[in-house]
C-alpha cells in the first residue's frame, strides 16, 4: 500500500522534532513546499495536532498497547494514527490504521506492525477511559502540558487563568501575515484576507489557499504572528536612523522594519552560523534592505559606543509564549531554563546598552510568559545601570497590552496572539 505524501511528510517532521530537537516552525515550510496545497494542509494539521495532544495520545497508546515499550518511530506512527481516529472525523478509520501500519514499515520497524495494527484497531473500537489523579492531572490530560509548567503557571497567575492559558495553547488561529518589501512592489491580490484592527499591516487568512501559497513562495508575503508584528511596529525609527536587531534570526522583525521604514540603516545579527544563514535567507527572500553580520550579543559587539538610535534585544528565552504555534516547546523547556536564560538575557542587555546614543532607545522583548525572564530582568538591568541612565518609556502598542509597571504583555488566552513581553528604555 502506498502511503500518502502528507502522512510521510508529517511522520518525517515529527521524527526530526523528536530525534534532532528541530522545530516545527522551521520544518513545516520546508516539507510543505514540495506538496500540493491539499497535502500541505493535512501535513500541517497532523504535525501540530499530534504535538498539541501528545501526552493525551501517549496515554491512550500505552493503554491499547498494554504499556509495551515502543521505539520512537513506532510511537510517532501510532500518534498519527490515534490523532486521526480521535480528532479527524473526515479520515476513514481504515485509512488511519492502514497508513500508520505502512509508516511503521517505512520506518523499517516491520516487527512492530502486528502490535500497531492491533492497538489501533482496539483504539478505534473503544476509547480507553483514563482516570486522572487530581485536578492538575486532569489539566495535563486535557491540554497535554507537563505538570511542572502547569503548576508554575498556577502559582504565578492562578488555577483559572492557567487553565485558560493551557487551553488557548491548543487552539488553531487564523494565519497572520504581512506584505514584504518585495510584495510592496507587486500588484498582489489581498482581497478576501482580514485586516487586523489593532496592528497596522497585519492580515489574517482563514484558510491556506492557492493565492496565499503562491505569494508566500514568491516572497511577497511573510507569515508572522500578530504579536511579533506589533513589536516590530513599535520600533519607532525614521529614515536616516540607525537600527540594530541583536538577536535577529529568523529575521521577521528586522525585515518588517525595513519594509516599513525605507531609508533607515538597519543592521541585524545573530550568534551561530546556522542562525545567520536563516537570517540571510529570510531577508533575501523579501528583498529587505538589511546589513547582516555574525556576532555574539553577550560579548563585545562590533560597533562604536552611542552609534544607534534604536537597539532591539529580542532575547533568547524559554519561548513559553509561543507554545500555540510551536507546541513542542512545552516538552523541551524545563525549570533550569528559568535560571539559565535570565543570566544570558541580562548580559546581552548590558552589552547592548553602550550602543544606544543619548535620547535613543533600547527595547527588550521575549516570547516568554515567565516573570523571571521579563520583569525581573528589566528590574535588575535598571538597578545595575542606574535609573538616571535609562528610564522606562511606554511602548507604542494599544492600551490593552500595557501593564501597571509601564511595560507591555500579550497573553494567548486574553489576546489570541503569542505571548510576548516588551520593555522600552530611553537613554538619558
Amino acid at each position: 500500500m502506498k502511503i500518502s505524501p502528507s502522512r510521510v511528510a508529517a511522520y518525517e517532521v515529527l521524527r526530526k522534532i523528536e530525534t534532532e530537537e528541530a522545530f516545527s516552525a522551521n520544518l513545516l515550510p520546508e516539507y510543505e513546499a514540495n506538496l500540493t496545497v491539499r497535502d500541505a494542509a493535512l501535513t500541517h494539521e497532523l504535525v501540530l495536532g499530534v504535538l498539541r495532544r501528545q501526552i493525551y495520545l501517549d496515554r491512550h497508546i500505552d493503554a491499547h498497547a498494554r504499556s509495551k515499550k515502543l521505539d520512537i518511530e513506532v510511537r510517532i506512527a501510532m500518534r498519527l494514527g490515534v490523532y486521526q481516529l480521535y480528532f479527524l472525523d473526515r479520515v476513514p478509520v481504515h485509512s488511519a490504521i492502514n497508513e500508520s501500519v505502512e509508516l511503521v514499515k517505512y520506518a523499517r520497524k516491520r516487527s512492530a506492525t502486528g502490535l500497531v495494527n492491533a492497538a489501533l484497531r482496539s483504539a478505534a473500537r473503544t476509547k480507553h477511559v483514563l482516570t486522572p489523579e487530581d485536578g492538575v492531572d486532569q489539566l495535563i490530560y486535557d491540554t497535554s502540558h507537563p505538570s511542572w509548567l502547569l503548576e508554575k503557571w498556577i502559582g504565578d497567575i492562578g488555577l483559572d487563568a492557567a487553565s485558560e492559558l493551557a487551553k488557548a495553547n491548543n487552539r488553531v488561529l487564523s494565519a497572520a501575515f504581512r506584505v514584504t518589501t518585495r510584495g510592496l512592489r507587486e500588484a498582489i491580490d489581498l482581497s478576501g484576507y482580514r485586516q487586523s484592527d489593532r496592528t497596522d499591516g497585519c492580515l489574517f487568512a482563514e484558510r491556506f489557499d492557492d493565492n496565499l501559497h503562491r505569494m508566500a513562495a514568491d516572497g511577497f508575503i511573510y507569515f508572522q504572528d500578530e504579536g511579533s508584528q506589533m513589536i516590530a511596529n513599535a520600533i519607532d525609527i525614521r529614515p536616516g536612523d540607525r537600527f540594530l536587531d541583536v538577536c535577529a534570526s529568523p529575521g521577521g522583525k528586522a525585515s518588517s522594519v525595513a519594509a516599513r521604514v525605507p531609508g533607515a540603516s538597519i543592521f541585524a545579527g545573530d550568534v551561530t552560523a546556522n542562525r545567520v544563514a536563516t537570517l540571510k535567507s529570510i531577508v533575501h527572500s523579501q528583498d529587505a534592505a538589511v546589513t547582516i553580520l555574525r556576532h555574539d550579543g553577550e560579548g563585545t559587539l562590533p560597533f562604536e559606543d552611542a552609534s544607534f538610535d534604536f537597539v532591539l534585544v529580542d532575547a533568547p528565552c524559554s519561548g513559553t509564549g509561543t507554545i500555540m504555534h510551536n507546541p513542542e516547546i512545552r516538552y523541551r523547556v524545563g525549570p533550569d531554563d528559568l535560571i539559565r536564560f535570565p543570566a544570558k538575557q541580562l548580559q546581552i542587555l548590558e552589552s547592548c546598552a553602550r550602543l544606544v546614543r543619548p535620547g535613543g532607545r533600547l527595547m527588550y522583548t521575549t516570547c516568554s510568559l515567565e516573570p523571571e525572564e521579563n520583569e525581573a530582568v528589566i528590574e535588575r538591568f535598571l538597578l545595575l545601570r542606574g535609573r538616571n541612565e535609562f528610564r522606562l518609556k511606554r511602548p507604542t502598542v494599544p492600551d490593552e497590552f500595557i501593564t501597571v509597571g509601564g511595560t507591555a504583555r500579550m497573553w494567548p488566552q486574553l489576546h489570541e496572539v503569542d505571548g510576548f513581553f516588551m520593555a522600552v528604555m530611553e537613554n538619558r
